[in-house]
């Protein structure tokens, strides 16, 4: 593993928290009826809206956001960075592969490929970097 192939997979992780992130804090209704795009509803099926929750959402996915860019700017903490999403991101994506109701195909496939594409970029954060 190298270390560009890390901070690109960071870049990635940090580019999808302030998507994420930057949406449900800024139009928490407007994220509950529409996330991933317009038109979807991934977040409306899981259950009633609760702009609280919603906006801890984003919030969280901001600051690992922040602790993500800190990590490509300083390497040494890449290992963290990835730690944190793994706690994260791991529950969730087990969470939403139970509860698929009311998808259809394609946005099943979409939301789990999605998920655990998150938990791959982070375990990359883990792989020992190759010396030299």
């Amino acid at each position: 593993m190298t270390l560009r192939i890390q901070q690109v997979a960071a870049a990635v992780l940090a580019l999808s928290a302030v998507y994420v992130g930057g949406w449900a804090l800024l139009s928490p209704t407007g994220f509950y009826d529409d996330f991933p795009l317009p038109g979807r509803d991934w977040v409306s099926l899981a259950g009633p809206y609760n702009e609280h929750l919603v906006r801890d959402v984003g919030g969280l996915y901001l600051a690992l956001g922040l602790v993500t860019v800190w990590a490509i700017a300083r390497p040494a903490f890449l290992v963290t960075a990835g730690l944190a999403w793994e706690v994260f991101s791991v529950p969730h994506l087990l969470f939403h592969a139970g509860h698929l109701d009311g998808l259809d195909t394609f946005d099943k496939v979409a939301e789990i490929g999605s998920l655990a594409g998150t938990v791959v970029l982070a375990a990359l954060l883990l792989v020992p970097r190759r010396s030299g």
